[in-house]
């Protein structure tokens, strides 16, 4: 009788244990890739996308980001993205006319762990429902790209925005930002959230307070474990060592767990792959 009250009390213990590992196991670690691509240029003769396209599709291949927002994404270059990388789902619009002319924001998500729930864009000015307008002091017209994605595994949702903050207007950069921030609240309230771009801020800078003075978690500041440059833009390598500087940026809210942190310095046989490298960022919520 003793034997069986020790074989019940073990098989207790072994039950409770295979269901708190199961408990840990259904936290998923998530990827979020940033990567400015640089636009489809003629001027850029050797760089040219052309030269460039099917590295990048293999390198985004390689590391499998299951989220993935780029910035300076002309139209044929989302023809291509979208060839190349058929494991996801592509979402965007140009940034001239909300369809396909200018530069894309785009959200890549993969299609086999997430399902869209609902996804929209907006610009960055003082109209957001206009796009293709110019915003504050901003040389350019700037966008976000977002969407509300569902865990297939569990149900879960998150959100994710993309942007590419102005090179020359630095009210326009400071403003995006808290556009970004009442979006986020106005578009999904309490649920886990995710911000990337090519924000045009060096670390420091006004935007990036901002977000952190609104409980953003810096990925390149809060990560377990960082690897590789401290800067992203290099101008095809061109840039001296000295100038170089970190511009692009994954964020998420507060509750995120960001585990590991890496700014991508691969760079193929035949070139670049870009004017910035790719930032990797693996974290949980």
């Amino acid at each position: 009788m003793r034997n069986l009250t020790y074989i019940g009390i073990a098989s207790l213990l072994l039950f409770l244990c295979g269901c708190k590992d199961s408990s840990v196991s259904s936290v998923q670690p998530l990827d979020v890739m940033t990567f400015n691509i640089r636009l489809d240029a003629p001027s850029d003769s050797a760089n040219n996308w052309k030269y460039r396209k099917d590295n990048v599709c293999q390198m985004i291949a390689y590391y499998q980001p299951d989220l993935l927002g780029m910035q300076e994404v002309c139209y044929n270059q989302m023809e291509d993205l979208k060839q190349g990388l058929p494991q996801y789902t592509a979402l965007g619009v140009g940034r001239d006319d909300g369809k396909e002319a200018g530069e894309y924001c785009p959200i890549f998500f993969n299609t086999e762990r997430f399902k869209l729930v609902e996804y929209g864009n907006f610009s960055l000015s003082e109209h957001p429902e206009t796009i293709g307008v110019k915003g504050w002091d901003a040389s350019y017209n700037r966008i976000a790209t977002w969407a509300i994605l569902e865990e297939k595994s569990n149900g879960k949702k998150l959100v994710f925005f993309n942007t590419h903050l102005d090179n020359d207007g630095k009210v326009a950069r400071n403003e995006g930002i808290r556009l970004i921030l009442n979006k986020m609240k106005e578009i999904a309230p309490h649920t886990p959230a995710i911000l990337t771009g090519d924000f045009n801020c060096i670390p420091g800078e006004e935007p990036l307070q901002t977000l952190e003075d609104n409980e953003m978690k810096n990925a390149a500041k809060l990560a377990t474990v960082a690897y590789g440059p401290s800067w992203t833009f290099h101008d095809f390598g061109r840039l001296p060592m000295e100038e170089r500087v970190l511009l692009d940026y994954v964020f998420t809210t507060n509750e995120a767990n960001i585990d590991r942190y890496r700014v991508i310095k691969d760079t193929p046989d035949n070139g670049f792959l870009s004017d910035h490298y790719p930032v990797l960022v693996k974290l949980t919520f």
